[in-house]
């Protein structure tokens, strides 16, 4: 098992994964990467699991859509790749605006996760920004709807995105505390427009802050999307993070 503590979303090799998955898992590993973050990994079969084997890679975590879908299917399969936790990637904001269907949300969280259990498997959830820009009794839509899961259920917190919706990143993992099991570390201007996204370290996010602030969370690299070469940008991405001491 690996004791490194860095992963990277495949989402931001998107493209290439799809062309060529084993091989741009193999690119991966030798980056330096010994654990990556699938997504909607369902519809990757076979390739999937045979490039993690070939490039000896394990996938801890993965971004796969459950709420409201065949819940034994989605962590079936992950329990059979051997992935430890499932991240529903994405509610739609008009889903994060009234305590209600917040509550209602982490209801699914919740049922979603006694599922997952039967296959030794998490369930946990990825913010963006509308979860932080919407305000529930007081407070952001993201820490109502933490108040309100049961206690298997676990987050991704995106900091880029968290940044972007108006919140100190510093600040707000603190105050979700061990619940964060994972970070998705990205860098920028901390603006709406993903083109902006660059290579962790070459933006103005504090990442050394960030970290601190969660530092037995696995840290995930990603970028959703970039002006520039965005492979070249998860390379340098773990040049920095192995060089300062992050990895």
């Amino acid at each position: 098992m690996s004791t490194s503590k860095l992963s990277v979303q495949l989402y931001t090799v998107r493209e290439l994964l799809t062309e060529d998955t084993v091989g741009t898992l193999r690119r991966i590993a030798d980056i330096g990467f010994t654990q990556v973050e699938p997504f909607a990994f369902l519809e990757f079969g076979d390739a999937l699991r045979d490039g993690l084997a070939e490039a000896g890679l394990t996938a801890p975590t993965t971004h796969q859509g459950f709420i409201g879908g065949d819940l034994d299917q989605v962590f079936g399969a992950a329990q059979a790749l051997g992935i430890q936790t499932v991240i529903d990637p994405f509610v739609a904001p008009e889903r994060w605006q009234t305590a209600d269907d917040v509550a209602a949300i982490a209801d699914q969280l919740n049922e979603a996760a006694e599922v997952a259990a039967r296959y030794g498997v998490r369930a946990g959830y990825h913010n963006h920004a509308h979860e932080i820009e919407s305000t529930i009794e007081g407070t952001t839509a993201l820490q109502f709807f933490a108040g309100k899961l049961a206690p298997e259920v676990v987050l991704e917190i995106d900091t880029y995105w968290v940044a972007v919706g108006g919140e100190d990143p510093l600040t707000l993992l603190p105050a979700l505390g061990d619940r964060v099991v994972a970070l998705h570390i990205k860098d920028g201007p901390g603006t709406t427009e993903t083109k902006d996204q660059v290579a962790v370290g070459q933006g103005s996010l504090p990442i050394a802050d960030i970290i601190a602030a969660a530092p037995d969370a696995l840290r995930v690299v990603e970028l959703d999307d970039s002006r520039g070469d965005r492979f070249q940008a998860v390379a340098d991405s773990f040049a920095f993070l192995t060089a300062e001491g992050l990895a």
